[in-house]
């Protein structure tokens, strides 16, 4: 019998928990103001995260932490040659890999052919948990292929690579929730990580605004790198969400689509 806590469990627990969560919050104490359906956004954004992820366990053989461990069996990568404590492993995993994320983003941004990808993530005329999963299919495999190719360079220890893939995909939720969080105790979380405050910014229809907080996980990035915005020009109720070309909702379809459009 395959145990409770396999790789795919603890992932599939952990989205729906913060998800239950973070749209709780929503719920609860809102943010901003939102301007388009909440059912039609969540169908849509729920749907493009169910097709990433059929693609990604059915058409690779390998994924991050399953690479990980062949990386560590074969003794590949830098990690795996410097024998350090298990402890500074699963640090420098975090470390390095949040800091490939980083550098992933900003790429998404300034990369012609690789923002008709990204795009989709960024038409969103609202912001809430479900734009953290707004992803199209092909920036999710992009994006698979940089994290192996960092597993095979670093040679991440598999069960860290495993908590890295849930702190991501958890602090990414929380980040782009639409959530309500005094201005005092913002200010001392985002020392650290990300806040909703922090990165809502980035997805402003003002382009120096949108191309600023890159941060998904680690806000330290975008201080060291200079991309750091401390809040939007007109306030966090004033400001647009989305794009400037985009002035209505899309389809699921149209999503798919949206990339090869003109």
């Amino acid at each position: 019998m395959e145990p409770f806590f396999t790789e795919k469990s603890i992932r599939l627990i952990s989205f729906v928990g913060v998800l239950i969560v973070m749209g709780g919050w929503e719920v609860l104490f809102q943010r901003k103001k939102t301007v388009d359906a909440k059912p039609k956004r969540w169908l849509n954004n729920l749907g493009l995260v169910a097709i990433d992820n059929l693609i990604l366990r059915f058409g690779f053989i390998m994924l991050p932490v399953t690479f990980a461990s062949f990386a560590q069996s074969h003794n590949m990568g830098i990690l795996n040659q410097l024998n350090l404590p298990i402890w500074a492993d699963w640090i420098a995993t975090i470390i390095i890999f949040d800091f490939i994320i980083y550098l992933q983003h900003i790429l998404f941004h300034f990369v012609p052919i690789l923002w008709r990808l990204h795009q989709v993530h960024h038409s969103d005329l609202d912001i809430d948990v479900t734009t953290a999963i707004r992803f199209h299919p092909i920036e999710i495999i992009i994006s698979l292929f940089i994290k192996l190719t960092a597993v095979a360079a670093f040679g991440f220890p598999p069960n860290a690579v495993l908590l890295f893939e849930v702190l991501l995909n958890g602090t990414a939720m929380f980040n782009h929730a639409n959530i309500y969080i005094p201005a005092f105790i913002d200010k001392f979380i985002r020392l650290l990580i990300v806040t909703p405050d922090m990165h809502r910014v980035h997805h402003s229809v003002i382009m120096e605004e949108s191309n600023s907080n890159f941060g998904f996980n680690l806000s330290v990035w975008d201080r060291v790198c200079g991309t750091y915005r401390a809040q939007p020009a007109a306030g966090h109720d004033g400001m647009i969400i989305g794009l400037a070309y985009v002035k209505k909702p899309k389809s699921l379809i149209q999503l798919l689509i949206m990339p090869f459009m003109k």
